[in-house]
Parts: C-alpha cells; sequence; structure tokens
C-alpha cells in the first residue's frame, strides 16, 4: 500500500476576463472597459469621473511624487496613487470617497504651504491648475503660522525660460522632459525637503531648442516664457487650431491672439507629427505675422509708392499683366503659401497666363535638429510639388531665376510670397531689369519695394487652408481673425485677377477654392477638406476657442471653477 498522499487541491485561479483581450473594472460605480496599460487617471476620464494630478503626464514616465492623485481599490487597504497603479481585472476603485476627498484637502494645503500669494501678478493666472484644485478641492483658509520659506524669485535659467522657484510644486515634470524626450538633461533637483528646487546644473543653462515646452507643462506659474511673460493675461487670449510654419515638420499648434495681433504659438497634440511638443525655432515664429506687415496695396516702386485700393491695384495689375502673357512672364511661387493659394494661383498661371514652369521660392534651408526641426524651413514645400506636377507646371529651383531674368528669358514676374532662399537685398537690385514685378506680400521688404504692383496678402492666421508636410500628411488650420487692414489672401488676390483677365474663376472662399481645383491634383483628390478640419468655428462668424497653457480647448478645462461666492 503507497504512502502517497494524495495532492492538495490547487486554489481557484483567477478568473477569465469579462472581456477577453480587455481589462474590464469599475470606477466609481460604473463599468470600464480599457485596453492592458491604460492608465487608471485616463481610464477614470472615460468613465466621467476626474483624477487631479500635477506629475502625470502621458508622454512621460511615472513619479508619483505629487500626490494628488490618490484613490481607493479594492485591492489595497490604503490609498494609491493612481498614475502608478496598474488596472487590474475586477478591480473596484473609488475617486469620490470622504478618505480620498480629505487627502486631496490634505495634499492640496501641503503644497499651498509655502507657495507665495502671487496670483494677482503671475502669468500663469487663469490657467493655472493650483488655482483650478485649489477651488475644487480645498478652499480653506491657510493655517501656517510664521513666514514662508523663501526662495529665488526670478531665476533666468536660458534664453527663454525664467523660473520663480517659490511656485515650484516639484512635479518633475519639466525635468523629466528634457531628460526623456527633448535628449538633453538641463535640469535637475537640487537640496532636500522645503529647500529642495528645481535649478540647470552648475555652470549650464536651458538652452535647448526645446525648453519652451518646459513651460507649457508646468501645471503652475514656476516655468515662464520670457517672450510671453507680462505681455497677456489669459483670459483675454482667443485660440485657433493651427500648423507651425517654422520647417516642413508642421507641428499642430494652437495660435493665441488678441484681436488681431498673435501673442504665442502652442503645441497642439497629433500623435503622428509632433506628439505634444514643438521646437522654440517655431515657437518664436509667430513674430512675422505681427511685425513688418503689408497692410495696402501699393501701386509703383520704392517705399513712397502711393497706396491703392483693392480693385485699383488688381485692375492695375491685370491691365499691365496682359500684354507679357506667355513665356516671358516668370511665376514665383512660396511654399509658405497653402495648398489652396498655390491652387488659385498656379491655376491662374496655367490657364491665363500661359506658364509651363514655375519658380520655387521660400526660406532657405538651414540646419536641422536630432528631434523635431527639419533643414527645409518651409511649411508646404511638398504641397507646391504637388500642385504643380498636377496642373503640368514644371518647377524650376530659384537658382535659375536670376539667370533667366539675366538672359532675358524672363521679362516679367508674378511672385506670389516674396520669401526667398537667397539675400533679398542682393537679389532686389536685379528686379530692376524686368519690365514688370507684380508680388503678392505679406511684409514689406526689399523685394516689394522693387515691385511695381505690390497686393499685400492675408497670412495663415488670416485664413483657413492646409499645408503639406514633409511626409505628406495634408494638415487643415483654422481661421483665428480676419485679414488685417486691406489685404487679401493670395486665392483671393489670384482669383480677382482672373475674373479681371478671363472674366471667369471667382471664388469666394478657401473651401471654394479646394472643391473647384483639387481634382486637378491626384494627392489632393481624396482629402476630406471639411472633415478633417480642427474644431474651431462653429456655425457662422469667428468662435474662437479659449487659450489655456496646457493645450486644452475651451470648454475642455481638467476641473472648472465652481460657482461659490460669485466665482
Amino acid at each position: 500500500m503507497s504512502d502517497d498522499k494524495p495532492a492538495p487541491p490547487k486554489p481557484p485561479g483567477p478568473p477569465p476576463p469579462k472581456n477577453p483581450g480587455f481589462v474590464t473594472c469599475t470606477i466609481d460605480g460604473r463599468e470600464v472597459v480599457v485596453k492592458p496599460g491604460t492608465n487608471m487617471i485616463d481610464a477614470a476620464r472615460q468613465a466621467g469621473s476626474e483624477i487631479p494630478y500635477y506629475c502625470y503626464h502621458q508622454r512621460l514616465s511615472i513619479a508619483a511624487n505629487c500626490r494628488m492623485c490618490l484613490v481607493e481599490v479594492s485591492t489595497a487597504p490604503k490609498l494609491v496613487p493612481a498614475c502608478q497603479t496598474p488596472l487590474a481585472e475586477g478591480m473596484a476603485v473609488k475617486t469620490q470617497s470622504s478618505k480620498v476627498k480629505e487627502s486631496q484637502r490634505a495634499v492640496m494645503e501641503f503644497l499651498l504651504l509655502n507657495h507665495p500669494v502671487d496670483c494677482a501678478i503671475c502669468d500663469q493666472a487663469g490657467e493655472c491648475k493650483l488655482q483650478d484644485y485649489y477651488m475644487r478641492y480645498d478652499y480653506r483658509p491657510s493655517r501656517l503660522e510664521g513666514g514662508k520659506v523663501l526662495k529665488e524669485k526670478r531665476k533666468v535659467l536660458g534664453p527663454l525660460v525664467v523660473l520663480d522657484q517659490e511656485r515650484c510644486i516639484m512635479c518633475t515634470r519639466c525635468v523629466r522632459f528634457m531628460e526623456e524626450v527633448a535628449k538633453e538633461p538641463q535640469l535637475g533637483m537640487f537640496g532636500r525637503g522645503s529647500h529642495e528646487t528645481i535649478d540647470v546644473f552648475p555652470g549650464g543653462q536651458l538652452d535647448s531648442n526645446y525648453a519652451g515646452n518646459t513651460v507649457d507643462i508646468c501645471p503652475v506659474g514656476a516655468l515662464l516664457s520670457r517672450d510671453f511673460r507680462f505681455r497677456a493675461r489669459a483670459w483675454f487670449l482667443s485660440s485657433a487650431p493651427s500648423v507651425c510654419t517654422g520647417c516642413s515638420r508642421g507641428c499642430n499648434t494652437y495660435l493665441d491672439f488678441f484681436g488681431q495681433d498673435v501673442y504665442r504659438y502652442r503645441p497642439r497634440e497629433n500623435p503622428e507629427v509632433n506628439q505634444s511638443w514643438m521646437c522654440d525655432v517655431g515657437r518664436l515664429s509667430y513674430k512675422v505675422l505681427n511685425r513688418g506687415r503689408l497692410l495696402m496695396s501699393r501701386v509703383g516702386r520704392g517705399s513712397s509708392a502711393p497706396e491703392a485700393t483693392r480693385s485699383e491695384a488688381v485692375k492695375y495689375a491685370a491691365m499691365k499683366l496682359k500684354p507679357l502673357f506667355g513665356e516671358k512672364l516668370g511665376v514665383l511661387a512660396s511654399p509658405l503659401c497653402s495648398n489652396e493659394d498655390l491652387l488659385a494661383a498656379l491655376s491662374l498661371a496655367k490657364e491665363v497666363f500661359g506658364a509651363k514652369a514655375v519658380f520655387a521660392g521660400g526660406r532657405a534651408e538651414d540646419k536641422a535638429d536630432h528631434f523635431l526641426l527639419t533643414a527645409d524651413r518651409n511649411p508646404n514645400r511638398k504641397g507646391l510639388q504637388w500642385i504643380a506636377a498636377g496642373l503640368g507646371l514644371a518647377l524650376r529651383p530659384f537658382e535659375e531665376l536670376p539667370r533667366a531674368i539675366e538672359s532675358g528669358e524672363v521679362k516679367a514676374l508674378y511672385a506670389v510670397g516674396t520669401e526667398l532662399p537667397s539675400d533679398e537685398a542682393a537679389f532686389a537690385p536685379l528686379l530692376s531689369r524686368l519690365e514688370l514685378l507684380v508680388v503678392q506680400a505679406i511684409n514689406d521688404g526689399p523685394l516689394r519695394a522693387q515691385a511695381h504692383v505690390s497686393l499685400a496678402a492675408a497670412s495663415h492666421a488670416e485664413d483657413e487652408g492646409s499645408f503639406v508636410q514633409k511626409d505628406g500628411a495634408i494638415q487643415r488650420f483654422r481661421r483665428a481673425f480676419p485679414p488685417r487692414g486691406d489685404a487679401w489672401p493670395h486665392w483671393r488676390w489670384a482669383s480677382e485677377l482672373w475674373r479681371e483677365l478671363a472674366g471667369a474663376a471667382i471664388f469666394h472662399s478657401s473651401r471654394e477654392v479646394w472643391q473647384a481645383l483639387s481634382s486637378r491634383v491626384p494627392e489632393l483628390a481624396s482629402f476630406d477638406w471639411d472633415g478633417r478640419a480642427p474644431i474651431a468655428q462653429l456655425g457662422r462668424g469667428l468662435l474662437p476657442l479659449a487659450a489655456a497653457a496646457d493645450g486644452r480647448p475651451g470648454g475642455y478645462r481638467e476641473v472648472g471653477v465652481p460657482r461659490v461666492r460669485g466665482i
């Protein structure tokens, strides 16, 4: 008889998942089905619950050091950080219990213990998560007796960023971004306890081309942009979804403006192009939209040329262009123009002028970097190539234009955009040989001064349209405000010239241009112009979004300010 005893029964394994391939859990009594690895904060948002946080960012590593996101879960006896705790099958999560609420209030009190009362002068006021969360989770007076811990108030970290160490809550978003995303670890944590600070390393500075992103992701007013600081209050600004024109990457942006002045660019989320970031070269490129603008059309050469109305300028340009149709009339197109501008202008050149080729203008190439910034500093180079080919026009490099003018091959020039890849001041005198120069210019400059007719053109901030970025992605942008002065978009000038010269092809919107002409370009024909537009104007007129520091569109703040005490 054998002495072997039967093996004890194995404990029952975990029940099979309710939804195979997914994690099914309960958050505040509501069942949520998410993909494995989904962060609890994001899963709670799907269930309609908001878990407050400071240090969590979906594109950075988990730090779990702010403790604002502590919640109750069925699998742990204590509160756990939602950003760090993985979701498990059958887990029950509570985000609104009295225990969680008291924890949130205590964390807020701790964070505000030494925080200066700077809201009245802080640039982050109106878009600060400390303000939002205080009103929602704390809303109690301070119990601190004695003075607050004082730190450095205005520490310049680099060309673009200044640090107020007293406002910092040590979320370490900036440190993690510079190390993990920018791959330039220029920031660190120094000191201990209440005297711990964020700072650059000794002898260094925050001079990365991506330093401005640390301002975007800072949840409080600690890191501020030296370019934007003290220039505008957030609640005075409106925002329009746009595309950066600093290079061919085509980073998605929010364009923040007041009236008809642009105050800043902020990155807009696009996982396929720029994720949540943008470079500082592109961030500061908004200034060309404000400075040196050509706001009135002019007839005649030089800075003293008299101003003209739109109709006068169109009639005069058409009268001068008509006798010069043919190969002697050159066309210069800028890859800073939108697809709609180029469709209208190059169709005019092909159908009316009889052009067979077009010269490519635009900015000169510059140095690329290791992340987003490309060597091609033009946002629509590929769009220009596609449209020229689709319309049957040969695209010639700009370097051939000076030789063509000197040889007499080109005796007149129609320029759509005045950006040049060479020194404008050196090229401008060569234009004096032309019988006629008609330019559509956004900004004043040497090339415009040589023009016989200067047509004031609107920027991409003043019209709707699209660009094609370097990898072939077509991206839509929205109009922020109407054109300044007497400016018209490039497509509108081309349309008016077309009507004056041939009595046809009048367009009233960039949408009409796209619908009428995009079918001629195979790469553009299938693009859903209306369906791919970012949210913005709903209905008639301009209804821009409210601006917010971390890219949140109006109505999508993480937390709202409660309507109490008249606030």
